[in-house]
């Protein structure tokens, strides 16, 4: 991938700050009864806003049945990534990810947040903050001369450890110009095996972590949700990075 100069990183962090500003709108206005089309307005708002595009709007790869129709992806309990925004109404209790990327002057940022409304389950808390220890992890690993396994090393050793499934053959990504670029950064590896990481690389990181300790998934009706097969709860946290001398910046974080 393309390295990035400080300059160019300066500008993702821009990118990413409307995310950020958009992930924490839809955390607030979530509530029992709000829809998911709801929280994708108000997502919509803050990135139109800002003078940012969506990376998600229209996004139509090559295995999508039609293109993606909002501004984030809305996950509801099993449901695990991908969720399309609907009239479904938020529940007291349900545990709810969403992913959300803007592009702001030709850099694009990326990142997920998962959280519960109203009455949370000990057991979905739970989940949420080993899924988030993972991203730090992930995070901590990326670092100058360390290579691409060691991330999804330190990511799935946290899920083994919590036995949690690891959503199978999904990962982070290179980011840039465009939402997914090149490497692929898988949620398991061995350490020390794969890309070296470099000063400049920018990377998106992202567990995704199931109840039950399946990894295994199916796809909704609509061609675009990823759900557990075995109907265990998901959380999904993620991260825009660079990889600098320093030590790894976030780009996504207010």
């Amino acid at each position: 991938m393309a390295l990035k100069t400080p300059g160019e990183i300066d500008g993702m962090r821009e990118a990413g700050r409307v995310v950020a500003r958009a992930l924490q709108a839809c955390r607030e206005a979530a509530a029992v009864g709000v829809t998911m089309k709801e929280l994708d307005q108000v997502a919509r708002d803050v990135i139109f806003g800002a003078g940012a595009t969506s990376p998600f709007l229209n996004y139509h790869p090559s295995w999508a049945p039609t293109p993606f129709p909002g501004v984030i992806c809305a996950s509801v309990n099993d449901e695990v990534v991908h969720g399309i925004p609907t009239d479904y109404a938020i529940a007291d209790g349900d545990l709810v990810s969403i992913d959300c990327g803007a592009t702001l002057d030709g850099w694009t940022g990326d990142a997920a947040v998962s959280f519960v409304v109203g009455n949370a389950r000990p057991e979905d808390l739970e989940l949420i903050a080993t899924t988030e220890r993972a991203l730090e992890a992930g995070i901590a690993a990326s670092t100058v001369g360390n290579r691409i396994g060691d991330i999804g090393y330190a990511i799935d050793k946290i899920a083994r450890k919590g036995r949690y499934g690891n959503l199978e053959d999904h990962g982070g990504h290179g980011i840039g110009h465009t939402m997914h670029e090149d490497p692929f950064i898988p949620n398991e590896g061995r350490r020390h095996k794969g890309g070296e990481l470099r000063a400049g690389m920018t990377i998106a990181i992202e567990p995704m972590f199931i109840l039950g300790g399946s990894g295994a998934y199916r796809y909704g009706d609509d061609g675009w949700t990823l759900l557990s097969r075995d109907g265990g709860r998901a959380a999904h946290v993620e991260h825009s990075i660079a990889i600098t001398d320093d030590g790894p910046l976030i780009l996504t974080a207010l």
